[in-house]
């Protein structure tokens, strides 16, 4: 996720402080990673010098001023650009899953174990994830969603990886 795009999204609202744009980040995307006040405030620093950003005022209050940013028009046409760009698919070629089956393999371990442990562990995270959902607004449901289609391809891996182990272990033993 780009920190620096989705506070420029946030920005578009209206200007805010940097402890309003963490709390606004946190609400709407924090759930499971909430922002850091020190991202926040250096991100806006890097906004500010780039020019997406301008401080549109100072407050004095009993701790540090408090700048309120703006987002510019070149940070509204940076956003609209991130927008309408499409994020490079990942087709995980080369996955940590399979070079530690590969791996197992050579080594002489027991990869349908591996396979195994790996699957009880989706799984478990799949039933964390679906409890989440029932229980979340519908920003939660579509993050939670879009978790468990990925885990619903890993295990369709994993079965079908067990099913070839055995070819899989010739080819490794050549």
């Amino acid at each position: 996720m780009s920190i620096g795009h989705t506070l420029l999204g946030l920005l578009e609202s209206g200007p805010r402080h940097g402890y309003g744009l963490k709390q606004a980040f946190d609400e709407r995307f924090g759930h499971d990673r909430p922002l850091h006040y020190g991202q926040v405030y250096s991100t806006m620093s890097r906004l500010l010098k780039n020019g997406l950003v301008e401080v549109d005022g100072v407050e004095a209050g009993e701790g540090p001023e408090r700048k309120r940013y703006a987002i510019t028009d070149a940070g509204v046409t940076d956003v609209t650009q991130w927008l309408t760009t499409p994020e490079k698919p990942e087709a995980y070629l080369q996955s940590t899953l399979y070079t530690k089956v590969v791996l197992a393999l050579m080594s002489g371990r027991s990869a349908a174990e591996l396979l195994d442990i790996q699957r009880a562990e989706h799984l478990r995270l799949m039933r964390v994830l679906t409890d989440r959902k029932l229980r979340g607004d519908l920003a939660d449901k579509l993050v939670c969603d879009h978790a468990l289609f990925h885990l619903e391809a890993d295990l369709r891996w994993l079965e079908l990886t067990a099913v070839r182990l055995d070819g899989l272990a010739e080819e490794v033993r050549r």
